[in-house]
């Protein structure tokens, strides 16, 4: 263990009498540290997560559980311990989750000219995936490495938890957060660069020409309750969609999402971040089927506002089952733009107060796409500084997706609703990492 990034024993000693004292006097350690940004908990009425027990992560947490890491088997070790006792694991500077490359994770023989090489659509054809594939096939040895790159990357968040990244520079590339089953989660000031597939699988069955699949959330929020993402950056980086290549004609996508909030997940508020350079960004429910619609009905609760969403091309968010306020974010669409919020199935969003920054060449009927019959409410938007009735505009230029008015609730979690003429100045003097204040 460092003990100078970690508190070693003598360190431990001395910050654990210090504590002592101010329990003494104070009472709880979040009470103890009213000014130590570490310690912030979810302020009350603060959207969905703020519901019920609240949102604390690790406030709670005793010298012995609070850590400083500045690379990715620290930052691995510091979530190992302790369990799901209160803990805050402070990140220094930029931690990247792939710093040897990706040949690190290949599987011995793997070769991806020869998996081009088999699987070109005039040799395979395109009637035929390739899950039979034996493991010493091409598709074998990249599903091998695959694995393996799944194993290094993911990390795995306990209950209880504050990630929060220290000064303006601190963060993940190449990261997948994986919030899964646990309760209590805060994640904050951190800048993430999306983790890249570097196996991303050829499917010759997917769509009319085939297409290459990858995998790998920047963060996911499965089966959790109560999570706060909060002043957070989140952006594919260095690796943009722009500078892929493409083989077999389509582009070799290497992005998944960047935050995907599914499998009956629940209270979660997503506030002050900045969503950027993406493609599909935010998922909300993951799929129509009854297999995991029994799971998703009742939840999925989630609050997004005041956050940057901008220079993305869908998904902010496409929501299944969920119940969605969305208030006092910023959208500013760029090239490539398709739409901001996909109503799916059983979903009931409400978006309300909302700036829209559109170029002249898109239409504001298209900040609103329609995948399934559900009713969303869309009052005091504005587009261009104007007033707009998003329901009004997309039904009158898509009438053939006619969107039905009204998402038969109203949010009540929600603490300052700023006038939508001032949101543009707000968010992005105010949104993402290093400005957290």
């Amino acid at each position: 263990m460092n003990t100078q990034k970690w508190h070693g024993h003598a360190t431990r000693i001395a910050l654990v009498g210090c504590t002592a004292l101010a329990l003494t006097a104070v009472g709880p350690a979040a009470q103890a540290h009213p000014r130590d940004v570490t310690r912030q908990t979810l302020a009350a009425n603060d959207g969905w997560a703020s519901y019920g027990t609240g949102t604390t992560g690790g406030a709670a947490a005793d010298a012995e559980h609070v850590y400083t890491v500045t690379t990715w088997a620290e930052f691995k070790a510091a979530l190992a311990a302790g369990g799901s006792a209160p803990k805050i694991i402070k990140v220094k500077g930029t931690i990247d989750a792939v710093s040897e490359g990706c040949d690190a994770f290949a599987a011995p023989g793997y070769d991806f000219d020869a998996y081009l090489e088999k699987y070109s659509p005039e040799k395979w054809g395109l009637d035929t995936d390739l899950s039979a594939e034996p493991d010493d096939s091409p598709e074998g040895l990249r599903r091998a490495s695959a694995a393996a790159q799944d194993q290094a990357i993911k990390a795995n968040i306990p209950a209880n938890t504050t990630i929060i990244g220290v000064g303006g520079n601190a963060g993940f590339k190449g990261a997948s957060l994986q919030i899964k089953a646990v309760d209590n989660v805060i994640v904050r000031n951190l800048a993430f660069e999306s983790p890249i597939d570097c196996f991303p699988q050829w499917d010759p069955t997917d769509g009319t020409n085939g297409n290459w699949n990858s995998e790998y959330d920047t963060a996911v929020v499965y089966g959790s309750t109560h999570v706060w993402l909060d002043h957070n950056t989140f952006t594919d980086g260095s690796h943009p969609d722009s500078a892929a290549p493409t083989y077999f004609g389509m582009l070799y996508q290497q992005h998944d999402g960047e935050l995907d909030i599914v499998r009956g997940a629940d209270y979660v508020t997503a506030s002050w971040n900045v969503f950027t350079e993406h493609d599909k960004t935010i998922l909300i429910g993951n799929s129509d089927s009854e297999s995991t619609a029994a799971g998703d009905r009742g939840h999925l609760k989630v609050t997004f506002h005041h956050n940057l969403f901008s220079n993305l091309v869908e998904r902010a968010p496409r929501v299944r089952f969920g119940q969605v306020d969305s208030y006092n974010n910023h959208f500013v669409a760029g090239d490539g733009y398709s739409y901001s919020y996909g109503i799916g199935k059983e979903s009931r969003l409400v978006a309300e107060h909302n700036a829209f920054t559109l170029p002249a060449s898109v239409s504001a009927a298209k900040v609103l796409k329609k995948w399934s019959e559900a009713p969303v409410t869309a009052a005091g938007n504005q587009v261009n500084g104007k007033p707009v009735d998003l329901i009004a505009v997309h039904n009158a230029e898509i009438p053939a997706e006619t969107l039905q008015p009204g998402a038969g609730w109203t949010p009540t979690l929600r603490t300052k609703v700023d006038r939508t003429k001032y949101v543009p100045a707000i968010v992005d003097h105010g949104a993402g990492a290093g400005r957290l204040r």
